[in-house]
């Protein structure tokens, strides 16, 4: 009787216990099981505004609450960016159109904001240049202080952080406010005295896991809109089709994400990039940067009309009927830089047309024109894959491991599914590990997690199988 007990147990927890040790087989609700008995925060997914905005988009934006009382502001995502901005009142003056304000995604009074704190780095006003994208030609300042941000509209439960950089911007070069994803400091006088980002002190106020981060821009092309996505500290699996590849930050001052552009070739076989080069994930900017060589190549397979006033490839409704109709696609094949790669070391990222298939707007053309976002690099250092590419690529970034991952996005009907990316100390995997299906810090809290079960489990059958027999 006793033996036939001890074996309906076994019989029992063998089974949950392998659901648990073998994720690959039994599903992955192990790593939310594991990281709710961790003290480790939850991953935080930032709900998209549900609103289509921008100037040359419309993109999927994100709502901020700014200030005391909260002044609610829509803004746009920057991969490079490590602040975030707001368009401020003087964004928009007598001269613009009547709606600019709704346009640029709403403004961040400072002086109606009780809580807002200038900073004096400048003791002479709190102006300084944005700096961002200035490679690009972009330039602007903005009014630097301090003051309260939330995540979110109001009610929905994301988290507030007092005190933090923000800066209020008028030029309308970055039409939108952008919320900074860089996990580095900012630095207003000399290097002796950086200002934590948004990121790090979600992390060192113990809301978030690990500072990692996960982003797609979303699309307005594929299942009647797919709105963006934006989760720190994890990432969805639903939303992405994993492969093998994982992309260290680089070593030297280049941009943590940078890549090796190798092929850009159509769905027809047409090469559009002459050799290969290093490239930058950047989703501050709509627009791919490339060389004119390359450039060149797109303007013959797509009938692309360069305008010098606009600084923009204009697509007539004629050529856009003709490309609707065809529907090309395009391969970005991407590896590691700097490294000769095996053969099964790349990702390839298929853009479909509809990603280039973009209107630009106020104030870049005066009435509303169809455009394919495709610019002219001027040298090297201008190589950048912009927010268009970012509507079919799911990036994932770990600032602690000091890596991430490029993944082509899936479109199916897939429940979200939010992983958690654990921190090094959590763990005893190695920072700069080779390849995987996933983040290095979802695979380790797997890995503590199931080493602990195992010992489980051959207790377990020693009490209720071996003993007795």
């Amino acid at each position: 009787m006793l033996l036939a007990l001890h074996s309906k147990v076994v019989y029992f927890v063998i089974p949950v216990l392998l659901g648990l040790l073998f994720p690959v087989c039994w599903g992955r609700v192990h790593v939310e099981r594991l990281g709710s008995r961790a003290t480790l925060p939850s991953p935080i997914s930032v709900l998209p505004s549900q609103e289509w905005e921008g100037n040359d988009g419309p993109w999927s934006t994100f709502t901020l609450q700014i200030g005391t009382p909260p002044q609610n502001v829509k803004v746009l995502v920057s991969t490079a960016s490590t602040q975030t901005w707001a368009v401020a009142t003087e964004g928009c003056g007598a001269g613009d159109v009547t709606d600019c304000s709704k346009l640029r995604g709403g403004q961040y009074n400072y002086t109606a904001s009780s809580s807002w704190v200038p900073n004096l780095a400048n003791v002479s006003n709190q102006i300084y240049e944005l700096g961002l994208e200035s490679g690009l030609g972009l330039k602007g300042n903005g009014r630097y202080g301090f003051d309260d941000i939330t995540l979110g509209f109001q009610g929905s439960g994301g988290p507030t952080l007092k005190n933090q950089t923000v800066a209020g911007i008028a030029a309308k070069e970055f039409f939108m406010g952008v919320f900074g994803l860089t996990a580095r400091p900012s630095n207003f006088t000399n290097y002796d005295n950086p200002i934590p980002s948004y990121m790090e002190n979600l992390r060192n106020q113990s809301m978030i896991p690990s500072i990692s981060w996960a982003y797609t821009a979303g699309n307005q092309y594929r299942l009647n809109d797919v709105l963006g996505s934006l989760t720190l500290g994890g990432y969805d699996s639903s939303k992405f089709t994993p492969n093998n590849l994982t992309f260290d930050f680089p070593t030297n001052d280049d941009p943590d994400l940078t890549i090796k552009l190798e092929a850009i070739t159509t769905s027809s076989s047409i090469s559009l990039l002459e050799s290969s080069i290093n490239t930058v994930l950047d989703s501050t900017v709509s627009h791919i940067w490339l060389p004119t060589s390359a450039c060149s190549l797109f303007e013959n397979a797509f009938g692309l009309t360069w305008n010098e006033t606009a600084q923009l490839y204009f697509v007539s409704e004629t050529q856009h009927t003709l490309l609707q109709a065809q529907n090309p696609s395009v391969t970005f094949t991407l590896r590691r830089p700097d490294t000769v790669s095996a053969a099964t070391e790349r990702v390839n990222i298929t853009l479909p047309y509809g990603a280039f298939d973009l209107k630009a707007s106020w104030p870049l053309v005066e009435n509303t024109t169809r455009y394919f976002p495709l610019k002219r690099a001027n040298d090297s250092s201008q190589y950048i894959l912009g927010r268009a590419f970012f509507q079919e690529a799911y990036v994932v970034a770990d600032y602690e491991r000091k890596n991430f991952s490029i993944s082509q996005c899936k479109w199916d009907s897939s429940p979200q599914n939010i992983v958690t990316i654990f921190p090094p100390s959590n763990s005893t995997d190695n920072p700069k590990s080779g390849t995987s299906n996933l983040p290095t810090g979802a695979i380790a809290g797997i890995a503590a997690g199931g080493g602990a079960l195992l010992i489980v489990l051959l207790v377990v059958l020693y009490f209720c199988w071996w003993r007795p027999r």
